[in-house]
């Protein structure tokens, strides 16, 4: 062959695909020259893309075994699999000898939680207009419900109401389950005038991020051409739901396929700045959660997709241990990272709504035998609590990866703009910052003793190949097809691109990631032997939420204070922090995302709090001890506030 690799990899850029094939190319090679049979020279091609040299007596003994590969490949295409058939494997996060949290002795889930006292606003009248308690917490609006206070229906009326007066603005519900909404509603009215309480969830409001399947209403996943599809069940988070009494009254945006906060209706806003998007994917249950719209949502991560919004729009955002909330009728992205998660207004409201999703169900087989029970009187302070010191301190870097000498004009292009943004990332590094390390100095006035610990050096980045390889098995139709072209975003970062490269990875290297991650699980496991909780900047250098989403430790997101007007301009990179003690405003005004960039003045930050592995309770005690201490509870985006 004549051709260089350069002009190989041009050449192929330009059919469509990207530039970072690997030997599975073979098989596009073939389809793209409309064969039936690999040829020697397609050998030659691949070899040359991977890099090895294969010689002309192995290429022969090679072509046979190839084209019975070919043959097999197109027999199991054909099977048309839904996206919801898993492959024959479970992931287990779990290190040698360690087995998931036990009940403790005498535990009794038919016993009565120990919830946080009485809130003080349940004793007192009932706001005239019910947009007043739009901001209330699970837990307050619970106690409204309980003591017949305010109607489970009229609080229906209300979020709906305020569903469809913002959704313009934030273009966060992609379908309202106005009719469900009422009868459930109905139902829980009733019900609870009869004495049938059935918890603290009995009544309340919420939203779910649209890839959850709901009978009787569209499941879109987001993503063009999706927009009609149903299925005749109910995800098991929405049968738990249902059964607690809680009332679904919208199915919230997510970016196509859980990509980003760009869906088929638009971009998802973050309230604090409308300008923005609200981050992905779980990007409608963190902006309408932040907006008052619903008392609590349901989101999902695999790689940042709860942690992004939460930080963007301020709330609280839980993604649990991998295994611990049943994923059965959510739409599947990576079978061994995907996690299903509350997004509500406080730590306390997420163990709540935890109470009533955990456990398994008999049919996500990702779940072991597991123990959780929400004690707001946990003693927190028997903890190990560490943190790491260098995301905490380490000074601002740039990313110095050199330019290639024989860059692409478009490499060229990216990089000159990369370092034209530094100075301006350098800035809203420093500013953030600041904030970081005084959610150090509240846990030192709360008495714990921070234990410096650093996560384990490994290629994290590398194998997030992993649930990319994974997304591109679960939407392989859409990509062989070619409808991929009707997912919104077409950029190289989007999924579309993403699944199409992921056809040339081959399967040697996906096992290969997936042996590494197995060494960073046992890596982390002998740091979590010093501590049993570490504090982390959301963002960093160590990278903690691509880590411990492939490792698979919970994580709670908290809100953490708002930037002054002083802040650096929006998008200009960050870290996290935030303007501390500031009052709550009353005036007008899966891959980590945007939510590591600045959102610009007056905007939230969050701190991340990632506990060990199926004590997801204990590490809510903590970051629940955490919240009250320090005060940034009743931060709201000022728009949104008292039914403006």
């Amino acid at each position: 062959m004549s051709l260089d690799r350069r002009q190989f990899l041009d050449t192929f850029g330009r059919l469509g695909f990207a530039s970072t094939l690997l030997p599975g190319a073979l098989y596009a090679i073939s389809a793209k020259a409309q064969d039936t049979r690999i040829a020697a020279a397609m050998i030659d091609q691949a070899a040359l893309i991977a890099g090895i040299s294969i010689a002309p007596d192995q290429k022969t003994a090679m072509l046979s075994a190839l084209n019975t590969n070919l043959k097999g490949f197109a027999e199991l295409r054909a099977l048309k699999m839904p996206n919801s058939m898993p492959p024959a494997f479970v992931f287990n996060p779990l290190p040698p000898g360690m087995v998931p949290a036990a009940p403790p002795p005498g535990a009794d889930l038919r016993k009565p939680l120990h919830i946080s006292p009485t809130p003080a606003m349940a004793t007192k009248d009932v706001p005239k207009d019910l947009n007043d308690l739009a901001f209330c917490t699970v837990r307050e609006l619970s106690e409204l419900v309980r003591r017949k206070k305010v109607s489970s229906l009229n609080l229906t009326q209300m979020y709906l109401g305020r569903l469809k007066k913002y959704n313009p603005l934030l273009q966060f519900v992609i379908t309202l389950t106005e009719e469900r909404a009422i009868a459930q509603a109905k139902e829980a009215d009733k019900d609870i005038a009869a004495g049938k309480y059935r918890g603290i969830l009995h009544g309340l409001p919420w939203g779910g991020k649209d890839l959850l399947a709901v009978k009787g209403y569209p499941t879109t996943w987001g993503a063009g051409g999706f927009e009609d599809q149903t299925f005749d069940y109910d995800a098991t988070v929405v049968q738990r739901l249902d059964a607690a009494g809680a009332v679904l009254v919208a199915k919230l945006s997510l970016g196509a396929l859980a990509g980003g906060d760009k869906w088929f209706g638009g971009t998802t806003k973050n309230p604090w700045n409308t300008e923005q998007g609200s981050s992905g994917s779980s990007a409608g249950p963190g902006s309408a959660t932040a907006a008052g719209c619903v008392a609590f949502s349901i989101g999902s991560e695999t790689g940042g997709s709860i942690s992004g919004p939460s930080t963007k729009c301020g709330v609280t955002g839980f993604r649990p241990t991998f295994g611990f909330v049943p994923r059965s009728g959510a739409m599947v992205l990576s079978w061994t990272m995907d996690k299903l998660g509350p997004m509500c207004r406080s730590v306390e409201d997420c163990a709540l709504v935890m109470q009533a999703i955990w456990g398994p169900d008999g049919q996500d087989q990702a779940m072991p035998p597991s123990w959780y029970q929400w004690n707001a009187d946990f003693d927190w302070k028997k903890l190990r609590i560490g943190y790491l010191k260098d995301d905490f301190e380490k000074p601002w870097e740039p990313n110095d990866l050199p330019l290639a000498a024989d860059a692409t004009p478009e490499e060229k292009t990216a990089y000159e703009r990369r370092k034209a943004t530094e100075p301006a990332q350098r800035l809203s590094h420093d500013y953030d910052r600041k904030f970081d390390t005084a959610a150090l100095d509240v846990l030192r006035k709360m008495g714990v003793q921070l234990i410096p610990v650093e996560i384990p050096k490994f290629p994290y980045d590398a194998m997030r190949t992993i649930y990319t390889t994974e997304g591109a098995a679960a939407f392989e139709e859409m990509t062989l097809s070619g409808r991929d072209k009707i997912l919104y975003e077409r950029s190289q970062s989007s999924y579309a691109n993403g699944f199409r490269t992921a056809h040339f990875y081959p399967a040697v290297e996906y096992i290969q990631a997936n042996r590494a991650r197995t060494l960073a699980i046992r890596a982390l496991a002998e740091v979590y032997m010093k501590v049993d909780i570490i504090v982390a900047p959301t963002s960093g250098p160590a990278n903690q939420v691509t880590v411990t989403n492939l490792t698979g430790q919970p994580a709670v997101i908290v809100p953490n204070g708002l930037r002054g007007a002083d802040a650096p301009p929006a998008g200009t990179g960050g870290r996290g922090g935030g303007r501390r003690g500031a009052a709550a405003p009353t005036a007008p005004a899966g891959p980590p995302d945007n939510s590591q960039r600045s959102g610009g003045p007056n905007t939230p930050l969050s701190i991340t709090f990632l506990g060990t592995l199926y004590k997801d309770a204990e590490v809510l005690a903590f970051a629940h001890a955490y919240q009250q201490a320090a005060g940034f509870l009743k931060l709201h985006p000022p728009l949104f506030v008292q039914g403006s």
